[in-house]
């Protein structure tokens, strides 16, 4: 009787001789930034060309470098079809959420004293959470691994979700508060003038100049999104509880999932550098020892605006909150 011989299962080429099928996660990450170290240039066009040097200089010639950045993973091991599954079900409690306060009319019966500090320190946000994204972006555009690049572009995901909601709430204060809420320039004006927001608004832009994709990051997500992050998500949703305003509290502390998963990736991904390069200790810190002082002086800015709410939280607590999470944070990345 013939006997038939079992096939071996196949493998990946892309993945080396690992003997198992490759992931979804994998098959949709790995080596997609397959530009990355391409000889002689990353895309196919003059090596000289503007768009391969930026490339060159910025990525590839980035102190922040390792020998193979294709076996960083992040701790979610998110697809695009898990992200997308995983914020509907939260924008579900979102939408659930408003709906139960719209339906309670809450905002109608915010105090004027706490609509006059949404109107100086929640009002003007999207701006500040725009350039968050923004930023987030361009890590992703510039990251040397598909793997990296699919983090970023999901907490820039996260951002713009921040960004929607902020909008929205707005819109209802302005429905039940005074229409003038609404107004691009009641946003604007005070993101261009008031002192409170003018060091947060120079370290933005500052961060929007920055090239070097391993600068970009470590800026952005050992320093400024954290600082930001923390004021936002956890002392302002303090505050609004401190205020009965139940739904901002409980609003913005949804954002903390989304913040949570970011520095859970922020830290691997880090760590994942140092024990390829130890020395690349040294070149992080050196961008934290910049970075972390300015996102300190964005939030001594901010701190005084707590202070003026009619149940007000001390400026010296905001920002004892936010030096926490920035210790916390390079703990957990092993600087």
């Amino acid at each position: 009787m013939a006997t038939t011989q079992r096939k071996q299962p196949k493998t990946w080429s892309l993945l080396g001789d690992v003997r198992r099928r490759p992931t979804p996660y994998e098959v949709t990450a790995a080596k997609f930034n397959y530009h990355f170290r391409r000889d002689p240039a990353p895309f196919e066009m003059d090596p000289q060309a503007p768009f391969n040097q930026y490339y060159l200089t910025y990525r590839e010639g980035s102190p922040f470098n390792v020998d193979d950045w294709e076996g960083f993973r992040d701790p979610a091991k998110l697809t695009y079809s898990d992200y997308v599954t995983l914020q509907h079900d939260r924008e579900t409690y979102v939408d659930i959420l408003t709906d139960h306060h719209e339906s309670a009319e809450s905002v109608a019966g915010l105090s004027d004293g706490w609509v006059a500090t949404l109107r100086d320190l929640f009002v003007p946000l999207r701006f500040p959470l725009h350039v968050l994204q923004m930023a987030g972006l361009y890590v992703g555009q510039m990251s040397p691994s598909a793997f990296i690049t699919n983090c970023a572009n999901f907490q820039a995901a996260d951002e713009l979700r921040r960004i929607q909601r902020v909008a929205y709430h707005t819109q209802a204060l302005a429905k039940a508060h005074g229409d003038e809420l609404a107004l691009t320039a009641s946003a604007r004006d005070p993101w261009t003038t008031a002192d409170a927001w003018q060091p947060l608004r120079e370290t933005l832009e500052r961060l929007l100049t920055v090239r070097d994709w391993g600068e970009a990051f470590v800026a952005l997500n050992l320093a400024v999104k954290p600082a930001v992050d923390t004021v936002v998500n956890e002392q302002l949703a303090a505050l609004a509880s401190r205020n009965d305003d139940e739904y901002l509290g409980l609003l913005l502390a949804e954002f903390q999932r989304d913040s949570e998963r970011s520095r859970a990736w922020t830290t691997a991904l880090v760590r994942y550098a140092l024990d390829r390069d130890p020395a690349l200790a040294e070149v992080v810190s050196g961008w934290t020892s910049i970075w972390q002082p300015r996102a300190d002086a964005a939030v001594s800015g901010l701190a005084p605006l707590f202070g003026r709410a009619p149940e007000p939280i001390g400026p010296a607590q905001v920002v004892a909150a936010a030096a926490a999470t920035r210790e916390a944070l390079t703990a957990a990345a092993g600087l």
